[in-house]
């Protein structure tokens, strides 16, 4: 599954293993920065109420954007994995799983809805609302 946020894009592999999750092919336990890494583990935390994590493996591929983009749409690449992998919809496993990821914050799932603001004719490289600076004196 797929996960955004700003320019960073990230795509999860979940299958079957021995509970390894590696983002990158670096190792969830030896990712840096600790805060992303915590972010990160906020949606395996809910998950471990539904699935066993030890019994399958997460790899996850992430470009574009900062550093706080890339863990935003790790996290939500992850959590979409998960729901897709339990069997979402209506009669599946994951449909608890959904229902608690979206009871704690919605935008695991959907996605932060938020868009830079298209740059304007004119002085348009140094921002959407640069305009020139007037002297008075």
């Amino acid at each position: 599954m797929a996960g955004k946020r700003k320019t960073a894009v990230a795509r999860a592999t979940i299958k079957k293993g021995k509970g390894m999750t590696r983002i990158n092919s670096v190792p969830l336990d030896s990712y840096k920065p600790e805060f992303a890494k915590l972010k990160i583990e906020e949606s395996l935390l809910f998950a471990s109420d539904f699935v066993n994590l030890d019994k399958i493996d997460i790899a996850v591929n992430v470009r574009g954007g900062g550093v706080m983009g890339q863990a935003d749409a790790v996290r939500s690449s992850i959590a979409r994995g998960l729901v897709d992998f339990l069997g979402g919809g209506e009669r599946g496993k994951g449909k608890g799983l959904l229902e608690a990821y979206v009871g704690y914050d919605r935008t695991i799932i959907a996605g932060d809805h938020r868009h830079t603001e298209p740059h304007k004719p004119g002085q348009s490289r140094k921002g959407p609302r640069h305009r020139r600076q007037k002297s008075y004196r």
